[in-house]
Order: structure tokens, then sequence, then C-alpha cells
């Protein structure tokens, strides 16, 4: 068979897929992308660039939508460039919302398209309007709205769409729930295992003779990801524990959400803003996968806070090492995460709170063991990737034959917005 991935960052959502599809010499796999530096055997990959920036006279509600067509538009000539090769995929898999998918159904009209949908934008009642210190304009409203015009496009021409969780699902428009099946990336548990013998060397860092480690992971630094919250609790955890180390693993930048205005970076604006002794805090940037787990294996305990919004896979890698995760009572975490069973929730705008479940887990051990074994069970359980990767080819095979393929139920209570 053939088969067609578009993504902007390679291989990114597809890396499982793609290999694995790619293991059969009977296939073909092909892979458009932006991302030139990383390359996997088996995949042809080829580039796409939009032949330029979205204007700056283009009105501001739009100029999302500009960019996704720009990227669709270069996407559409790769399409034809492939056609001309003699290339015509079986099956197109793609992700919603940057553009490449868009035009995928007048380049392959008789090609089923999949599309990966990882969030619906809402002005009021997830991630927008989440922090009460940040009200939304009227144009922060309206241009909310229009940025799902690529999106809703989608929606209405592909032929299956995917969710990883049924929280995010929960966030698209309800008459397109039937279109879209709840079906996770996965996480390798044979990876991200637990070592209970763990002792944190990294390069440039040796931790190995501290006992109490507190461990924060995100690809930036922001507020979505609750990093100033993060970094004030910080202060209320020295205080009271003069051997607590923490350790902050990722970029300086943000990923999600708006810059601040005078070009500072949260980390500076915290570091500046937040009295901490940084001979116990330890910023190691982004991290090779194998130092990461070193990370997480090592922590005593972890923190994972979010806006109601896509959820990282960070959070349930480190649940499969058996960390005990102290994460915000956000939709997106409880859907996984139930408070003193497999993991503690704690109130997203709260330092001090936060602080407290720290002590709670770091006074008695004892008492988390169980959670932390608990934690692991539910990766093994409902994220595995060993269970979850069949499904996903199975389900690719079945939209490329036609086969009738039917979206899972929303559990009850979602699909309700959580403040």
């Amino acid at each position: 068979m053939r088969f067609l991935f578009l993504h902007n960052n390679f291989p990114a959502q597809y890396r499982h897929i793609a290999l694995t599809l790619a293991q059969d010499p009977k296939n073909k796999v092909v892979f458009g992308t932006k991302n030139r530096d990383v390359t996997l055997p088996g995949i042809y990959k080829v580039i796409f660039e939009p032949n330029r920036n979205v204007h700056p006279t283009t009105h501001h509600y739009v100029q999302s939508l500009e960019n996704a067509v720009l990227h669709g538009q270069a996407v559409y000539k790769l399409a034809e460039q492939l056609k001309a090769q003699g290339f015509v995929p079986d099956v197109i898999c793609g992700h919603s919302g940057w553009g490449p998918t868009l035009f995928m159904k007048d380049a392959f009209p008789d090609t089923p398209l999949i599309c990966y949908f990882e969030w619906f934008y809402h002005a009021h009642g997830s991630d927008a309007d989440f922090d009460p210190t940040e009200p939304l304009s009227v144009d922060d409203v309206a241009r909310i709205r229009v940025k799902n015009s690529p999106i809703l496009i989608d929606l209405y021409t592909c032929d299956r769409g995917l969710s990883p969780t049924h929280w995010q699902r929960s966030q698209f428009p309800p008459e397109f729930h039937s279109k879209i099946s709840v079906l996770h990336d996965g996480v390798d548990t044979e990876f991200f295992k637990p070592n209970p013998n763990a002792k944190l060397v990294l390069p440039n860092l040796d931790l190995s003779g501290v006992d109490e480690i507190v461990t924060y992971v995100g690809r930036g630094m922001e507020p979505y990801r609750g990093f100033p919250q993060f970094m004030e609790t910080i202060a209320y955890v020295q205080e009271r524990r003069p051997n607590c180390h923490v350790v902050i693993v990722g970029s300086d930048r943000v990923c999600y959400g708006k810059a601040l205005p005078d070009g500072m970076t949260y980390k500076e604006l915290m570091l500046k803003k937040v009295p901490l002794d940084l001979s116990r805090v330890h910023f190691t940037g982004a991290l090779p996968y194998a130092q990461y787990l070193q990370v997480i294996q090592a922590s005593s305990v972890h923190v994972y806070l979010t806006r109601p919004f896509v959820l990282s896979w960070s959070m349930i890698e480190a649940m499969s090492t058996g960390c005990l995760v102290l994460g915000s009572d956000t939709g997106p975490v409880t859907e996984i995460i139930k408070d003193g069973k497999n993991g503690l929730l704690v109130d997203f705008f709260s330092p001090q709170k936060i602080a407290d479940r720290i002590d709670e887990v770091l006074d008695h051990p004892d008492k988390m063991a169980q959670i932390r074994v608990n934690a692991r069970k539910t990766v093994i359980e409902r994220y595995n990737l060993a269970d979850l990767l069949p499904k996903h080819i199975q389900m690719i095979k079945d939209v490329a034959n036609k086969t009738t393929v039917k979206a899972a139920k929303l559990p009850s209570g979602f699909g309700k917005k959580v403040k």
C-alpha cells in the first residue's frame, strides 16, 4: 500500500505508525514535512515550504487562516509533483490546523483522508479565558473563532478524524463527533519503566546524593503549562525543605500562548520576581530521551500543570515510569489521574497548595508507593504503545479499504467545559 503522511514537524505523532508501515517492503511511505533535519529508515521524506509569509497588512483575525492556506498551497503543489512521479496514495494521514491537509481532497479526490484533530479553539470555557487575570478583548474572541476555519474545512472534507483523548475530542463541535475516533498515540512502557535504584547523573549535573528531587518537564516555559505557578511553588518548597532539589527540563521559550510583550522570557521574569536558592534549581534545557528518562525515573515527585488544553505526552510518560505525578485539577489531567488513586491533583493557581502536596508526597513515601504502582498500571492498561499501535495501523488500513470505522463514544461527563 501507499501511505502519505503530512505534518509540519516530522515525524511527531506519526513516528511509530510510519516506521511500522515502512518495515513492510510491500508498502511505500511518503512523509511531507517542513523538517529537514530528521530522517527515519524506510520513509521517503519530501519537503514543503510556503512561498511567502503571511502578509503584514492581512487582518489579524485571519492571519492564522492565511498561514494555513499558504501551507496548504505548498502541499498541494507537492502533491502535484508526487502525482507526476506516479505516486498516488491509498490513504493520507495529516495533522489538522496548520493547513497541510486543506486541499488533499482536491489533489487526490479518490483517496481517503484521516485528520489528526488535536484541538478546537474556544474563547470561553477552556484554555483562552482560564486565567481570570487575562481577560479577553473583543478582538481576541473574534480571532479565536476564525482560528478554527482550517480545522472546520478538514472536519467537513476528511473521511475519518482522530483525537488522542476524550477531553480533546469533547472540544470539537458535537455534530462532528461521529467522525472522530479517540485513540491515544501510545507510550512505550518498555522504555518508560521504573528504576527503583535510579540516581540522577547527567553530563553537567550530578544529583546522585540527593534524596528529594522535584521535577518539571515542558517543551517551553510558559503560563499554559503553569510555569509561573511552579516557580512560585519552588520558593515555598525551598523554605521548608533545605535538602530538596528541583530539576526543570525544557527550553526557555513559549510554545503555547503569548510571549511577554517586552521580549523578556518567563524564566527571566520569574527568576527576577521570585527569590530562590539557584544552587538547588537546575535548568537542563531540552534533553535527549535517554537523559530525560533518567530525570523522571529519579524523580521524587513530578509536577505537571496545564490549562484546559492539549495533554502533554510527558505526563503519561512520567506515570509509566512510576512517577508520583502531581497534576493540575483541569480537564485534560482528570481524564487520566484520579486523586489519591494513581496520582494527586492540585489547584493550578495555588503555589502554596502545590507546595503542601509536594510536602505530603515527600513526607509519606510509603503511603505514596501504591499510587506509583497504580500510575504505571493505568498507562499499561490504557496507553500502552504495544496495544495501541496495532489499532492505529488497523484503523488506517480500514479507512484505506473504505471499511466502516466507528468512532468511540464519549464517556459520560465529557463535552462539558472545565474552568
